[in-house]
């Protein structure tokens, strides 16, 4: 369903036998010499004739054709994320925070691909229902990775989540904060998908969490990583999707100059993606197949639940329309969409915040913690 609001809003095996002769030694002569009483007789040895050598004719190696090494494909390629492994690992309390209204807070920390990688945590007080508490994770947009902190961004967004009964995990990605590992960006690498799925997988882990009722919540970039997540793992129930950077890397590439503040922010490396790609893969009416690909928007097929995208019509850093192309997309697709529109708002959805997050958190009950609405 979608709603638009008007108002806010071998090799050859070589046989080693190299060319073996087999040849006999050629006998001793031997002279014996008796002596009877003063004579001499000299006894002449019978000399046996040498025979010819035998010659083993030399093994000759069949030659055969040595296959192709089918090329490795590019790391965001999602059939090939399909079949990596991200087993996450416990998750470790580094550090307790002051508590919220109804649920406690740590920085914790869990290992993606080796490297150690922190986040935000928080679990409900009270009586943990009796497969425990549903969970979220949540997807952070684009943020300079040097001056990335745990606890100073997205605060009001993680709270609400929490006080509405959820363990929430926002995972600070690789290279941010106090995260190992170097930042290389969300569009060129599939790294900081890595990372929350291994979140994901660590979460499950936690005793208080009933690994049947996950969710997924991202914003900006984090929707991006949010989409890649759910067309690669079966296990989020549902995602909520802001200001998604969600749209096929074909419209990256044309329809979405980089924005200002993350061309600065960003290092080289990160930014230069579009040229190298090209260079390498062609453009995407050269090689369509590779830009498919990449492209999560293409898998929404086998998306693992329902998607509300939150999106506003005037956002300053990611065009509405990559969310309008998603939501068709699911809707051609057969998949539950849900889609609110804010006019006049921008990027963070400031100006409904209040509204937007009571619709995530509805949307939530719905479709992971499995409350139905009323009325």
């Amino acid at each position: 369903m979608r709603y638009f609001i008007t108002r806010g809003g071998v090799i050859g095996f070589v046989f080693l036998v190299l060319a073996a002769c087999n040849s006999a030694p050629a006998p001793t002569t031997r002279v014996a010499a008796n002596r009877v009483a003063t004579s001499t007789v000299t006894v002449r040895p019978t000399l046996t004739p040498t025979p010819a050598p035998t010659h083993t004719p030399t093994a000759t190696a069949t030659p055969t054709d040595t296959p192709t090494p089918t090329p490795t494909p590019n790391p965001l390629n999602v059939e090939w994320m399909r079949q990596q492994s991200y087993p996450g690992s416990a998750i470790t309390i580094e550090q307790e925070l002051p508590r919220g209204s109804n649920y406690r807070q740590y920085i914790a920390s869990y290992l993606s691909d080796g490297l150690k990688i922190y986040g935000l945590l928080t679990i409900p007080e009270g009586e943990k229902p009796a497969t425990g508490w549903p969970a979220i994770i949540f997807n952070h947009g684009f943020i300079p990775p040097n001056l990335y902190r745990t606890t100073e961004r997205y605060v009001a967004y993680v709270a609400a989540i929490a006080r509405s009964g959820y363990v929430v995990f926002k995972p600070d990605y690789r290279g941010h904060g106090s995260s190992e590992g170097e930042a290389p960006g969300g569009y060129a690498s599939p790294a900081y998908t890595v990372d929350v799925l291994n979140a994901l997988a660590s979460v499950k882990k936690l005793p208080e969490v009933d690994p049947n009722r996950l969710g997924m919540w991202g914003h900006s970039m984090g929707g991006l990583v949010t989409l890649r997540s759910m067309v690669i793992s079966k296990d989020i129930k549902a995602g909520v999707i802001w200001g998604g950077v969600v749209a096929s890397y074909p419209d990256l590439l044309t329809k979405w100059p980089h924005p200002q503040s993350e061309v600065i922010a960003t290092p080289v490396a990160g930014r230069r993606w579009r040229t190298e790609f090209i260079a390498t893969y062609g453009t995407p009416e050269e090689n369509p197949d590779f830009w498919n690909s990449i492209s999560p928007i293409t898998y929404v097929s086998d998306i693992s639940g329902p998607v509300q995208l939150d999106h506003s019509t005037t956002d300053e850093e990611v065009p509405v329309a990559f969310s309008e192309s998603l939501d068709q997309a699911l809707i051609k697709a057969g998949k539950t969409v849900e889609f609110f529109q804010y006019p006049g708002d921008n990027h963070n959805i400031a100006n409904n915040f209040g509204l937007a997050m009571q619709r995530s958190i509805e949307f939530f009950d719905k479709y992971v913690k499995g409350v139905q609405p009323q009325g």
